[in-house]
Protein backbone atom coordinates (compact mmCIF):
# COMPACT_ATOMS: atom_id res chain seq x y z
CA UNK A 1 0.00 0.00 0.00
CA UNK A 2 2.82 2.37 0.70
CA UNK A 3 4.38 1.58 -2.60
CA UNK A 4 1.45 2.15 -4.19
CA UNK A 5 0.84 5.48 -2.92
CA UNK A 6 3.68 7.23 -3.35
CA UNK A 7 3.94 5.29 -7.07
CA UNK A 8 0.71 7.17 -7.99
CA UNK A 9 1.38 10.60 -5.98
CA UNK A 10 1.55 13.57 -8.01
CA UNK A 11 4.20 15.53 -8.64
CA UNK A 12 5.41 18.38 -5.33
CA UNK A 13 2.87 20.95 -5.25
CA UNK A 14 4.46 22.56 -2.85
CA UNK A 15 5.10 23.34 1.54
CA UNK A 16 2.13 21.23 3.10
CA UNK A 17 0.95 21.58 6.85
CA UNK A 18 -2.19 19.35 8.61
CA UNK A 19 -4.79 20.26 10.69
CA UNK A 20 -3.32 19.57 13.93
CA UNK A 21 -0.22 19.00 16.87
CA UNK A 22 -0.96 18.86 20.24
CA UNK A 23 -0.90 22.05 22.90
CA UNK A 24 2.78 21.19 23.76
CA UNK A 25 3.77 21.49 20.12
CA UNK A 26 3.08 25.06 20.01
CA UNK A 27 6.51 26.98 19.28
CA UNK A 28 7.28 24.08 17.01
CA UNK A 29 8.07 23.75 12.95
CA UNK A 30 5.25 21.23 11.62
CA UNK A 31 6.65 18.48 8.69
CA UNK A 32 3.81 16.73 7.03
CA UNK A 33 5.02 13.37 6.43
CA UNK A 34 1.64 11.58 5.91
CA UNK A 35 -2.01 12.86 5.48
CA UNK A 36 -4.83 11.91 7.54
CA UNK A 37 -5.20 8.94 9.48
CA UNK A 38 -5.05 5.51 8.91
CA UNK A 39 -7.46 4.37 11.53
CA UNK A 40 -9.68 7.06 11.69
CA UNK A 41 -12.61 4.95 12.95
CA UNK A 42 -12.37 6.67 16.38
CA UNK A 43 -16.83 6.90 17.67
CA UNK A 44 -15.36 10.20 19.45
CA UNK A 45 -12.87 11.87 17.34
CA UNK A 46 -14.21 14.68 14.67
CA UNK A 47 -10.68 15.03 13.22
CA UNK A 48 -10.10 13.89 9.61
CA UNK A 49 -13.34 12.10 8.87
CA UNK A 50 -14.10 11.90 5.46
CA UNK A 51 -10.37 12.66 3.98
CA UNK A 52 -8.20 9.62 2.80
CA UNK A 53 -5.22 8.79 4.30
CA UNK A 54 -2.19 8.58 2.24
CA UNK A 55 1.95 9.05 2.80
CA UNK A 56 3.46 11.64 1.28
CA UNK A 57 6.42 10.41 -0.73
CA UNK A 58 9.84 10.83 0.90
CA UNK A 59 11.14 13.54 -1.75
CA UNK A 60 8.23 15.39 -1.17
CA UNK A 61 8.91 15.82 2.77
CA UNK A 62 12.72 16.38 2.09
CA UNK A 63 11.74 19.24 -0.91
CA UNK A 64 9.68 21.17 2.17
CA UNK A 65 12.47 20.62 4.69
CA UNK A 66 14.39 22.25 2.19
CA UNK A 67 11.77 25.19 1.50
CA UNK A 68 11.64 25.85 5.37
CA UNK A 69 15.47 25.59 5.56
CA UNK A 70 15.85 28.03 2.53
CA UNK A 71 13.73 30.66 4.09
CA UNK A 72 15.17 30.68 7.47
CA UNK A 73 18.93 31.16 5.95
CA UNK A 74 17.18 34.58 4.55
CA UNK A 75 15.02 35.85 7.41
CA UNK A 76 18.64 34.98 9.22
CA UNK A 77 20.58 37.40 6.39
CA UNK A 78 17.85 40.12 6.62
CA UNK A 79 18.04 39.99 10.28
CA UNK A 80 21.55 40.21 10.51
CA UNK A 81 21.90 42.92 8.21
CA UNK A 82 19.19 45.26 9.99
CA UNK A 83 21.82 44.99 13.56
CA UNK A 84 20.12 41.11 14.61
CA UNK A 85 16.47 42.63 14.51
CA UNK A 86 13.74 41.38 11.61
CA UNK A 87 11.53 44.15 11.61
CA UNK A 88 8.40 44.35 9.29
CA UNK A 89 9.61 46.03 6.18
CA UNK A 90 12.07 43.31 5.72
CA UNK A 91 9.64 40.44 6.16
CA UNK A 92 7.25 42.25 3.85
CA UNK A 93 10.38 43.19 1.12
CA UNK A 94 11.49 38.92 1.52
CA UNK A 95 7.53 38.21 1.16
CA UNK A 96 7.05 40.08 -2.23
CA UNK A 97 9.92 37.35 -3.75
CA UNK A 98 8.25 34.32 -2.35
CA UNK A 99 6.52 32.10 -4.74
CA UNK A 100 2.50 31.55 -3.76
CA UNK A 101 3.49 27.86 -3.32
CA UNK A 102 6.24 28.37 -0.35
CA UNK A 103 3.82 31.22 1.45
CA UNK A 104 2.80 28.59 4.30
CA UNK A 105 6.61 27.77 4.23
CA UNK A 106 7.60 30.99 4.65
CA UNK A 107 5.03 31.49 7.06
CA UNK A 108 6.46 28.72 8.82
CA UNK A 109 9.76 29.84 9.08
CA UNK A 110 8.58 33.08 10.38
CA UNK A 111 6.91 31.46 13.20
CA UNK A 112 9.43 28.64 14.18
CA UNK A 113 12.15 31.00 14.24
CA UNK A 114 9.93 33.07 16.69
CA UNK A 115 9.48 30.16 18.73
CA UNK A 116 13.45 29.79 19.47
CA UNK A 117 13.56 26.46 16.33
CA UNK A 118 14.53 24.28 19.22
CA UNK A 119 11.75 21.52 18.08
CA UNK A 120 9.84 19.96 15.25
CA UNK A 121 6.86 18.02 15.07
CA UNK A 122 5.99 15.85 12.89
CA UNK A 123 2.67 15.18 10.55
CA UNK A 124 -0.48 14.03 10.60
CA UNK A 125 -1.89 11.27 12.97
CA UNK A 126 0.21 8.32 12.90
CA UNK A 127 4.18 9.09 11.12
CA UNK A 128 5.22 6.00 12.76
CA UNK A 129 3.38 4.06 10.13
CA UNK A 130 6.16 5.30 7.57
CA UNK A 131 8.84 2.51 6.50
CA UNK A 132 11.56 3.03 9.20
CA UNK A 133 14.07 3.72 6.35
CA UNK A 134 12.09 6.30 4.94
CA UNK A 135 11.15 8.16 8.21
CA UNK A 136 14.97 7.86 9.77
CA UNK A 137 16.17 9.43 6.07
CA UNK A 138 13.43 12.48 6.95
CA UNK A 139 14.98 12.69 10.44
CA UNK A 140 19.11 12.35 9.03
CA UNK A 141 17.85 15.26 7.07
CA UNK A 142 16.25 17.54 9.57
CA UNK A 143 19.08 16.97 11.63
CA UNK A 144 21.46 17.74 8.63
CA UNK A 145 19.95 21.26 7.67
CA UNK A 146 18.74 22.24 11.26
CA UNK A 147 21.44 21.03 13.59
CA UNK A 148 20.58 21.96 16.54
CA UNK A 149 17.22 20.95 16.71
CA UNK A 150 16.35 19.48 20.35
CA UNK A 151 13.48 17.92 20.10
CA UNK A 152 11.63 16.17 17.38
CA UNK A 153 7.96 14.43 18.06
CA UNK A 154 5.55 12.61 16.56
CA UNK A 155 1.26 11.24 17.24
CA UNK A 156 1.42 7.89 16.79
CA UNK A 157 -0.57 4.69 17.77
CA UNK A 158 -0.06 1.78 20.25
CA UNK A 159 -0.76 -0.57 17.56
CA UNK A 160 1.65 0.85 14.86
CA UNK A 161 4.41 1.03 17.71
CA UNK A 162 3.65 -2.88 18.98
CA UNK A 163 4.60 -4.04 15.05
CA UNK A 164 7.80 -1.96 15.11
CA UNK A 165 10.79 -3.82 15.69
CA UNK A 166 12.88 -2.46 19.06
CA UNK A 167 15.92 -2.04 16.30
CA UNK A 168 13.86 -0.04 13.83
CA UNK A 169 12.65 2.25 17.15
CA UNK A 170 16.26 2.61 17.99
CA UNK A 171 17.56 3.94 14.85
CA UNK A 172 14.71 6.79 14.73
CA UNK A 173 16.20 7.89 18.05
CA UNK A 174 19.50 7.86 16.83
CA UNK A 175 18.21 10.07 13.90
CA UNK A 176 16.77 12.19 16.42
CA UNK A 177 13.05 11.23 17.12
CA UNK A 178 12.71 11.63 20.65
CA UNK A 179 9.36 12.44 21.82
CA UNK A 180 6.52 10.36 20.89
CA UNK A 181 2.68 11.37 21.82
CA UNK A 182 0.09 8.17 22.08
CA UNK A 183 -3.36 8.92 22.37
CA UNK A 184 -4.21 5.96 24.89
CA UNK A 185 -7.78 7.66 25.88
CA UNK A 186 -8.57 4.70 28.02
CA UNK A 187 -6.74 1.38 30.03
CA UNK A 188 -10.44 -0.32 29.70
CA UNK A 189 -10.64 -2.88 27.05
CA UNK A 190 -14.50 -2.02 27.00
CA UNK A 191 -14.41 1.39 27.23
CA UNK A 192 -11.72 0.94 24.03
CA UNK A 193 -14.47 -1.34 22.85
CA UNK A 194 -16.87 0.72 22.68
CA UNK A 195 -15.63 3.63 21.25
CA UNK A 196 -14.20 1.71 18.39
CA UNK A 197 -10.25 2.81 19.46
CA UNK A 198 -8.63 0.11 17.33
CA UNK A 199 -6.09 -1.34 20.35
CA UNK A 200 -7.01 -3.12 23.34
CA UNK A 201 -4.71 -2.34 27.05
CA UNK A 202 -2.41 -4.78 26.63
CA UNK A 203 -0.90 -3.38 23.00
CA UNK A 204 -0.96 -0.12 24.40
CA UNK A 205 1.28 -1.29 27.54
CA UNK A 206 3.31 -3.04 24.86
CA UNK A 207 3.64 -0.15 22.78
CA UNK A 208 4.24 2.86 25.91
CA UNK A 209 6.85 0.53 27.26
CA UNK A 210 8.64 -0.41 23.61
CA UNK A 211 8.74 3.38 23.34
CA UNK A 212 10.51 4.03 26.80
CA UNK A 213 13.08 1.46 26.33
CA UNK A 214 14.18 3.08 23.04
CA UNK A 215 14.97 6.23 25.03
CA UNK A 216 11.75 8.27 23.90
CA UNK A 217 9.92 10.59 25.66
CA UNK A 218 6.11 9.55 25.91
CA UNK A 219 3.38 11.15 26.24
CA UNK A 220 0.19 9.36 26.70
CA UNK A 221 -3.11 10.99 26.40
CA UNK A 222 -6.39 10.49 28.48
CA UNK A 223 -10.02 11.01 28.03
CA UNK A 224 -11.79 11.73 30.98
CA UNK A 225 -15.89 10.66 30.76
CA UNK A 226 -14.71 8.41 27.56
CA UNK A 227 -16.30 5.13 29.40
CA UNK A 228 -19.46 7.44 30.20
CA UNK A 229 -21.20 6.91 33.82
CA UNK A 230 -21.31 3.34 33.45
CA UNK A 231 -17.72 2.77 32.66
CA UNK A 232 -16.48 5.42 34.67
CA UNK A 233 -14.88 3.48 37.84
CA UNK A 234 -13.65 0.61 35.40
CA UNK A 235 -11.89 3.24 33.11
CA UNK A 236 -10.51 5.44 35.72
CA UNK A 237 -8.71 2.12 37.07
CA UNK A 238 -8.03 -0.06 34.07
CA UNK A 239 -6.10 3.13 32.50
CA UNK A 240 -3.80 3.74 36.03
CA UNK A 241 -3.13 0.29 35.85
CA UNK A 242 -1.85 0.71 32.18
CA UNK A 243 -0.20 3.84 32.88
CA UNK A 244 1.56 2.07 35.96
CA UNK A 245 3.21 -0.68 34.02
CA UNK A 246 4.47 1.91 31.45
CA UNK A 247 5.56 4.95 33.94
CA UNK A 248 5.08 7.53 30.85
CA UNK A 249 6.97 10.75 30.91
CA UNK A 250 3.83 12.98 30.74
CA UNK A 251 -0.20 11.27 31.21
CA UNK A 252 -1.86 14.75 29.44
CA UNK A 253 -5.60 15.24 30.64
CA UNK A 254 -8.11 15.33 27.52
CA UNK A 255 -12.37 15.41 28.64
CA UNK A 256 -14.63 13.92 26.21
CA UNK A 257 -16.63 16.33 24.31
CA UNK A 258 -18.94 15.02 22.23
CA UNK A 259 -19.66 17.49 18.87
CA UNK A 260 -22.57 16.44 16.66
CA UNK A 261 -21.00 15.42 14.05
CA UNK A 262 -19.29 12.04 15.45
CA UNK A 263 -20.84 8.47 16.15
CA UNK A 264 -20.60 8.89 19.81
CA UNK A 265 -22.88 11.20 19.42
CA UNK A 266 -25.14 9.53 17.79
CA UNK A 267 -24.67 7.27 20.62
CA UNK A 268 -25.60 9.71 23.45
CA UNK A 269 -28.73 11.25 21.71
CA UNK A 270 -30.05 7.93 21.24
CA UNK A 271 -29.75 6.99 24.89
CA UNK A 272 -27.26 4.36 24.30
CA UNK A 273 -24.01 6.33 25.88
CA UNK A 274 -24.39 8.23 29.37
CA UNK A 275 -22.46 10.69 28.89
CA UNK A 276 -20.64 11.86 32.77
CA UNK A 277 -21.46 15.41 33.55
CA UNK A 278 -18.35 17.66 35.36
CA UNK A 279 -19.22 16.66 38.95
CA UNK A 280 -19.00 12.93 37.76
CA UNK A 281 -15.42 13.45 35.82
CA UNK A 282 -14.56 15.05 38.54
CA UNK A 283 -14.82 11.94 40.91
CA UNK A 284 -13.71 9.80 37.68
CA UNK A 285 -10.46 11.92 37.67
CA UNK A 286 -9.72 11.63 41.25
CA UNK A 287 -10.61 8.16 41.44
CA UNK A 288 -7.67 7.89 38.67
CA UNK A 289 -4.81 9.82 39.98
CA UNK A 290 -4.96 8.23 43.53
CA UNK A 291 -4.67 4.99 41.35
CA UNK A 292 -1.51 6.30 39.87
CA UNK A 293 0.93 4.19 42.10
CA UNK A 294 4.47 3.53 41.21
CA UNK A 295 5.12 6.07 38.41
CA UNK A 296 7.12 9.40 38.61
CA UNK A 297 5.20 10.93 35.68
CA UNK A 298 4.39 14.26 35.08
CA UNK A 299 0.47 15.04 35.17
CA UNK A 300 -0.64 18.27 32.44
CA UNK A 301 -3.99 19.45 32.16
CA UNK A 302 -3.23 20.99 29.10
CA UNK A 303 -6.19 22.00 27.03
CA UNK A 304 -9.37 24.00 27.23
CA UNK A 305 -11.54 21.18 27.56
CA UNK A 306 -10.58 20.82 31.12
CA UNK A 307 -12.32 22.00 33.70
CA UNK A 308 -9.39 21.76 36.33
CA UNK A 309 -6.32 23.83 34.48
CA UNK A 310 -4.44 23.25 38.10
CA UNK A 311 -4.10 19.31 38.42
CA UNK A 312 -0.75 19.59 36.91
CA UNK A 313 2.34 17.97 39.13
CA UNK A 314 4.84 15.61 39.54
CA UNK A 315 3.55 12.14 40.95
CA UNK A 316 3.93 11.05 43.30
CA UNK A 317 5.12 14.15 45.53
CA UNK A 318 2.70 16.67 44.06
CA UNK A 319 -0.51 13.83 44.03
CA UNK A 320 -2.20 15.58 47.64
CA UNK A 321 -1.47 19.18 45.79
CA UNK A 322 -3.12 17.80 42.22
CA UNK A 323 -6.59 15.91 43.92
CA UNK A 324 -7.09 19.04 46.06
CA UNK A 325 -9.11 20.89 43.65
CA UNK A 326 -10.97 17.96 42.85
CA UNK A 327 -11.97 17.22 46.70
CA UNK A 328 -12.94 20.84 46.77
CA UNK A 329 -15.19 21.05 44.31
CA UNK A 330 -17.16 17.94 44.72
CA UNK A 331 -17.41 19.27 48.35
CA UNK A 332 -18.82 22.63 47.17
CA UNK A 333 -23.02 23.30 47.10
CA UNK A 334 -24.57 23.25 44.09
CA UNK A 335 -24.49 26.73 43.41
CA UNK A 336 -21.35 26.77 43.35
CA UNK A 337 -20.30 24.25 41.69
CA UNK A 338 -22.21 25.51 38.52
CA UNK A 339 -21.17 29.13 38.84
CA UNK A 340 -17.31 27.27 38.87
CA UNK A 341 -18.55 25.53 35.28
CA UNK A 342 -20.05 28.35 33.84
CA UNK A 343 -17.04 30.53 34.78
CA UNK A 344 -14.16 28.42 33.61
CA UNK A 345 -16.08 27.13 30.14
CA UNK A 346 -16.28 30.99 29.66
CA UNK A 347 -12.68 32.18 30.79
CA UNK A 348 -14.01 34.26 33.69
CA UNK A 349 -12.17 31.63 36.11
CA UNK A 350 -8.92 29.80 35.18
CA UNK A 351 -8.96 28.10 38.58
CA UNK A 352 -10.93 26.81 41.22
CA UNK A 353 -8.93 29.74 43.74
CA UNK A 354 -10.16 32.30 40.77
CA UNK A 355 -13.43 32.23 42.55
CA UNK A 356 -12.03 33.97 45.81
CA UNK A 357 -11.37 37.14 43.06
CA UNK A 358 -14.47 39.30 44.34
CA UNK A 359 -14.61 40.40 40.39
CA UNK A 360 -14.15 37.74 39.12
CA UNK A 361 -16.78 36.02 40.66
CA UNK A 362 -19.37 39.09 40.33
CA UNK A 363 -18.31 39.06 36.17
CA UNK A 364 -18.97 34.93 36.02
CA UNK A 365 -22.53 35.44 37.84
CA UNK A 366 -23.67 38.34 35.82
CA UNK A 367 -23.23 36.29 33.30
CA UNK A 368 -24.51 33.14 34.30
CA UNK A 369 -27.44 35.28 35.06
CA UNK A 370 -27.83 36.42 31.33
CA UNK A 371 -27.29 32.96 29.97
CA UNK A 372 -30.18 31.70 32.27
CA UNK A 373 -27.57 29.14 33.69
CA UNK A 374 -28.23 27.53 36.70
CA UNK A 375 -27.94 24.30 38.45
CA UNK A 376 -30.75 22.35 37.35
CA UNK A 377 -29.76 23.18 33.65
CA UNK A 378 -25.87 23.69 33.99
CA UNK A 379 -25.00 20.23 32.56
CA UNK A 380 -26.84 21.16 28.95
CA UNK A 381 -25.56 24.33 28.79
CA UNK A 382 -22.04 23.46 29.41
CA UNK A 383 -22.21 20.29 26.75
CA UNK A 384 -22.73 23.35 24.32
CA UNK A 385 -20.10 25.55 25.70
CA UNK A 386 -17.79 23.06 24.97
CA UNK A 387 -18.03 22.28 21.65
CA UNK A 388 -16.99 25.88 20.87
CA UNK A 389 -13.62 24.41 21.71
CA UNK A 390 -13.45 20.76 19.06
Amino acid sequence: MQQKNQAEAPAYAGFEQGPIRPPSEAASLLIRVSRNCPWNRCAFCPVYKGARFSLRPVEHVIEDIDTVHRHVAALAEAAAAAGGRLDQPAVMALMRQVPQTEMDAFYAAINWMAGGMKSVFLQDANSLIVKPADLVAILRHLKTRFPDIARITSYARSHTIARISDEDLAAMRAAGLNRIHIGMESGSDAVLKLVKKGVDKATHVKAGQKVKAADMELSEYVMPGLGGRDLSREHALETADALNQIDPDFIRLRTLAIPNKVELFTEWAEGRFNKCNDRQMAGEILLFLESLRGISSKVRSDHVLNLFQEVEGKLPEDRERMTAPLREFLGMDPADQCLFQTGRRLGIFSRLSDMGDPDRRRRAERTQADLGIAPSNVDAAIDELMKRFI
